[in-house]
């Protein structure tokens, strides 16, 4: 339990100092340095790698962890389970790049009109993915070994060091377009060879397969197994990426710029959730083991509640200060038209953040493989509803894409949930957390016509007057919200919080 705690809390930090460097970047670098049409090159050659590591993974990472068990043994080196995990990529990787290859002609044809800088570069996408590949690859092997932090570290810190680094480089001339391009990719070679290098460094690891220690419930599961989760791979690999490939082939790199932009923006919505299921996702495992429905519940409304109330917060400050946050970026006027992107972003992730978990009991339960039905079901409406809307309503369309087949995903699965398992996501405290929060939203309307208007007859700069104005706003309407909640104690656990920060800063005023 001890390495377990260490790890957490290393990785703990490590993931606000990414979150750092990450809001640094791609508020005053990116912005200011790069066009919306460069960095929508970067997001659409990320987002083809990732879906082709992912597809050439072949069910690795979750086979990794599902039979890792059957060969750990230290002082064995663990019979040489690691050389599988290199063996079976290796082989998915030479088909997908065979397979993107063979129908270059074709997807080129679908981005060259709009997109032609992804065109130009496509070239690249074989040693991105391979790159990216065994970067997750590794990662997942340090993870079974409980060796969390440092992989931790690569990804969230040192990758994105390096590319802020290669963003510098280029935005002051110190190198050109193509061997920025060049570099933003092999970024991503250098952090896969620091988490090889540090694999290997384990004295308990070894490559070297034994082919008498397969315990004979592996021999006999892995096939059917493995047959499940490529099926699987082949579907989710595919959804992540959907909004930025279709922008790019019918809207063109600038746009999608603009969408990576808001997408940015609204990624600190689901920064709760990361430590909120990292923490309750054992613990289900557990009671769906046991078949302790009641606590599965209880645990599933928790974790919607929480990530509701502060995910809920996060979404009002971003949106309350949208107007701000466009006029403070670099060249914001350029990304200002993915203003409800943001909005529309916002709402799709805090819904997906807060019962996203519904997936993990799913997962824990005898049911699993009806996974793969909501899985085709979320990306097959993600398919339809972008081809269909981002033509009528342009990167707004792709946002409505994502957040109607989001909902479409998963309020089924949560009644399929509560149908099969018994398990029940919703409580009133979650009411009273949206009317909260529809309040706070409302009060941002009213300060606006009014406070807002006599803020800004003060004589000083407008844009001092709109910080000012943002600022006060935040934190006189904040306070009010976290008064309410802690008022009508609607988490034991937040009003213990607050307690715990008002008798810090008691004892403080009582020092003094």
């Amino acid at each position: 339990m001890g390495v377990i705690i260490r790890q957490t809390i290393k990785g703990t930090i490590v993931n606000y100092v990414g979150v750092l460097i990450g809001f640094f970047t791609t508020f005053f670098v990116i912005t200011h340095l790069l066009t919306t049409e460069e960095i929508g090159l970067t997001r659409v050659l990320v987002d083809a790698g990732v879906l082709l590591a992912g597809l050439a993974q072949m069910g690795t990472g979750s086979s990794i962890i599902r039979y890792f068990p059957y060969f750990q043994d230290e002082e064995k080196k663990h019979h040489g389970f690691f050389f599988w995990t290199l063996i079976i990529p290796i082989v998915g990787f030479c088909l997908i790049t065979l397979l993107s290859f063979l129908f270059k002609p074709q997807i080129c044809s679908i981005f060259g009109d709009k997109s032609p800088l992804f065109v130009e570069y496509y070239y690249l996408l074989a040693p991105l993915s391979f790159f990216l590949l065994y970067l997750a690859v590794f990662e997942t092997n340090a993870n079974v070994l409980m060796r969390i932090a440092f992989p931790k570290l690569v990804r969230e810190v040192i990758i994105r060091v390096l590319t802020l680094g290669t963003y510098i480089f280029y935005g002051y001339d110190l190198i050109n377009f193509q061997q920025f391009i060049y570099a933003f990719c092999a970024v991503y070679g250098v952090a896969a060879l620091i988490n090889i290098i540090y694999l290997v460094s384990r004295k308990n690891v070894s490559f070297k397969p034994q082919f008498d220690k397969i315990d004979p419930f592996v021999k006999k599961d892995v096939g059917p197994y493995s047959l499940f989760i490529i099926t699987t791979t082949l579907i989710t690999a595919i959804t992540p990426g959907l909004n930025t490939f279709f922008i790019s082939a019918q809207l063109g790199l600038v746009y999608t710029g603009i969408f990576a932009i808001a997408n940015y923006i609204t990624a600190f919505i689901e920064i709760p959730y990361r430590s909120l299921g990292a923490i309750t996702q054992p613990e289900i495992a557990k009671t769906m083991k046991e078949n302790d429905i009641q606590k599965t519940s209880f645990l599933c409304q928790e974790v919607a509640l929480h990530q509701l109330l502060v995910g809920g917060m996060i979404l009002w400050l971003i949106w309350i200060n949208i107007d701000l946050i466009y006029e403070i970026m670099p060249n914001g006027s350029s990304f200002e038209s993915g203003k409800y992107v943001v909005l529309i972003l916002g709402i799709t992730k805090l819904i997906s953040a807060s019962y996203n978990i519904s997936t993990t009991v799913l997962g824990f339960s005898k049911y699993y493989y009806y996974s793969l039905l909501f899985t085709f079901i979320l990306t097959f409406s993600a398919i339809v509803l972008n081809n269909k809307l981002i033509p009528v309503m342009g990167i707004n369309g792709a946002a409505f894409a994502s957040l109607i087949s989001t909902c479409i995903f998963v309020f089924p699965l949560i009644l399929f949930n509560q149908y099969k398992l018994k398990t029940s996501f919703f409580n009133s405290k979650q009411f009273f957390a949206l009317l909260i929060l529809i309040g706070l939203f409302l009060l941002d309307l009213g300060w606006e016509l009014s406070i807002k208007s006599i803020i800004l007859l003060l004589p000083y700069k407008t844009i001092h007057l709109l910080i000012i104005n943002g600022v006060l706003k935040s934190v006189i309407l904040g306070l009010i919200g976290v008064i309410i909640v802690f008022k009508i104690q609607l988490s034991e656990e937040i009003n213990k919080i607050i307690i715990h920060i008002l008798s810090f800063f008691t004892r403080k005023s009582q020092q003094k």
